[in-house]
Protein backbone atom coordinates (compact mmCIF):
# COMPACT_ATOMS: atom_id res chain seq x y z
CA UNK A 1 0.00 0.00 0.00
CA UNK A 2 2.70 2.38 0.60
CA UNK A 3 4.14 1.88 -3.15
CA UNK A 4 1.14 2.14 -4.13
CA UNK A 5 0.45 5.92 -2.27
CA UNK A 6 4.07 6.78 -3.59
CA UNK A 7 3.11 6.08 -6.85
CA UNK A 8 0.29 8.26 -6.88
CA UNK A 9 2.07 11.02 -5.06
CA UNK A 10 4.70 10.86 -7.55
CA UNK A 11 2.44 10.39 -10.95
CA UNK A 12 0.35 13.49 -9.39
CA UNK A 13 3.11 15.08 -8.87
CA UNK A 14 4.11 15.84 -12.43
CA UNK A 15 0.73 17.90 -12.92
CA UNK A 16 1.68 20.61 -10.68
CA UNK A 17 1.19 24.20 -12.05
CA UNK A 18 4.78 25.39 -10.44
CA UNK A 19 5.00 28.11 -13.21
CA UNK A 20 6.60 30.56 -10.52
CA UNK A 21 8.46 28.46 -7.72
CA UNK A 22 9.23 25.35 -9.83
CA UNK A 23 8.90 23.70 -6.68
CA UNK A 24 6.32 20.90 -7.64
CA UNK A 25 4.36 18.66 -4.87
CA UNK A 26 2.30 15.68 -5.12
CA UNK A 27 -0.28 13.98 -2.23
CA UNK A 28 -2.18 10.86 -2.10
CA UNK A 29 -4.70 9.88 0.19
CA UNK A 30 -5.85 6.43 1.47
CA UNK A 31 -9.10 7.52 2.92
CA UNK A 32 -11.03 5.57 5.75
CA UNK A 33 -13.01 3.61 3.16
CA UNK A 34 -9.88 2.59 1.64
CA UNK A 35 -10.45 4.72 -1.78
CA UNK A 36 -7.39 6.63 -3.00
CA UNK A 37 -7.29 10.25 -3.18
CA UNK A 38 -4.25 13.09 -5.14
CA UNK A 39 -3.42 16.21 -5.14
CA UNK A 40 -0.65 18.60 -6.74
CA UNK A 41 0.75 21.99 -5.89
CA UNK A 42 -1.19 25.06 -8.52
CA UNK A 43 0.48 28.12 -8.14
CA UNK A 44 -1.32 31.77 -9.14
CA UNK A 45 0.27 35.31 -10.44
CA UNK A 46 -2.03 36.37 -6.72
CA UNK A 47 0.44 34.58 -4.48
CA UNK A 48 -1.79 33.83 -1.90
CA UNK A 49 -4.37 32.02 -4.16
CA UNK A 50 -2.43 29.17 -5.16
CA UNK A 51 -3.74 25.96 -3.76
CA UNK A 52 -1.02 23.18 -1.88
CA UNK A 53 -1.15 19.48 -3.00
CA UNK A 54 -2.65 18.49 0.22
CA UNK A 55 -5.95 20.61 0.28
CA UNK A 56 -6.42 19.11 -3.18
CA UNK A 57 -6.26 16.05 -2.75
CA UNK A 58 -8.67 16.82 0.94
CA UNK A 59 -10.87 18.46 -1.41
CA UNK A 60 -11.39 15.78 -3.70
CA UNK A 61 -11.60 13.11 -0.71
CA UNK A 62 -14.49 15.22 1.10
CA UNK A 63 -15.88 15.39 -3.03
CA UNK A 64 -15.43 11.81 -2.92
CA UNK A 65 -17.95 11.28 0.02
CA UNK A 66 -15.19 10.48 2.55
CA UNK A 67 -13.85 12.52 5.76
CA UNK A 68 -11.33 10.50 7.16
CA UNK A 69 -7.46 10.05 5.99
CA UNK A 70 -6.24 6.64 6.79
CA UNK A 71 -2.71 7.69 5.36
CA UNK A 72 -1.14 10.33 3.48
CA UNK A 73 2.10 10.58 1.61
CA UNK A 74 3.35 13.99 0.48
CA UNK A 75 5.92 13.69 -2.01
CA UNK A 76 8.50 16.63 -4.12
CA UNK A 77 10.94 16.27 -6.98
CA UNK A 78 14.59 15.08 -6.61
CA UNK A 79 15.72 14.26 -3.75
CA UNK A 80 14.55 16.56 -1.05
CA UNK A 81 12.30 15.55 1.78
CA UNK A 82 9.63 18.07 2.35
CA UNK A 83 7.30 18.24 5.30
CA UNK A 84 3.62 20.07 4.98
CA UNK A 85 3.52 23.73 5.50
CA UNK A 86 1.59 24.90 8.52
CA UNK A 87 -1.95 25.71 7.58
CA UNK A 88 -1.49 21.80 5.27
CA UNK A 89 -0.35 20.21 8.82
CA UNK A 90 -3.86 22.19 10.69
CA UNK A 91 -5.83 21.28 7.25
CA UNK A 92 -4.44 17.30 7.26
CA UNK A 93 -5.22 17.51 11.06
CA UNK A 94 -9.39 18.27 10.62
CA UNK A 95 -10.07 14.90 8.91
CA UNK A 96 -6.75 12.61 10.90
CA UNK A 97 -7.03 11.09 14.15
CA UNK A 98 -3.87 11.35 16.06
CA UNK A 99 -2.42 7.74 14.83
CA UNK A 100 -2.74 8.88 10.91
CA UNK A 101 0.36 8.08 9.37
CA UNK A 102 1.99 10.31 7.60
CA UNK A 103 4.73 9.29 4.56
CA UNK A 104 7.26 11.47 3.57
CA UNK A 105 8.83 10.27 0.39
CA UNK A 106 11.53 11.78 -2.04
CA UNK A 107 10.98 10.93 -5.78
CA UNK A 108 12.91 7.66 -5.28
CA UNK A 109 11.51 6.26 -1.49
CA UNK A 110 9.59 6.58 1.45
CA UNK A 111 12.11 8.34 4.09
CA UNK A 112 9.95 8.99 6.99
CA UNK A 113 6.81 8.46 8.64
CA UNK A 114 5.04 10.29 11.33
CA UNK A 115 1.72 10.20 13.13
CA UNK A 116 -0.69 12.96 13.37
CA UNK A 117 0.30 13.46 16.39
CA UNK A 118 4.06 13.64 15.73
CA UNK A 119 3.44 16.10 12.78
CA UNK A 120 1.51 18.59 14.37
CA UNK A 121 1.24 17.80 18.48
CA UNK A 122 -0.69 20.82 19.67
CA UNK A 123 -3.40 21.21 16.74
CA UNK A 124 -6.36 23.77 16.83
CA UNK A 125 -9.68 21.05 16.66
CA UNK A 126 -12.95 21.27 17.60
CA UNK A 127 -12.54 20.80 21.55
CA UNK A 128 -11.78 24.90 21.49
CA UNK A 129 -15.05 25.33 19.60
CA UNK A 130 -17.55 23.89 22.59
CA UNK A 131 -18.07 20.94 20.40
CA UNK A 132 -18.91 17.81 21.61
CA UNK A 133 -18.10 14.68 20.03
Amino acid sequence: EEKMLHSLAVNVMENAYVPYSKFKVGVAIKSGNNKYYVGCNVENAAYPQGICAEAGAISAMVAGGCSLISEVLVVSEGDRLIVPCGGCRQKLSEFSTSDTRILLATITEIEKTLSMRDLLPFSFDKRFLNFTE
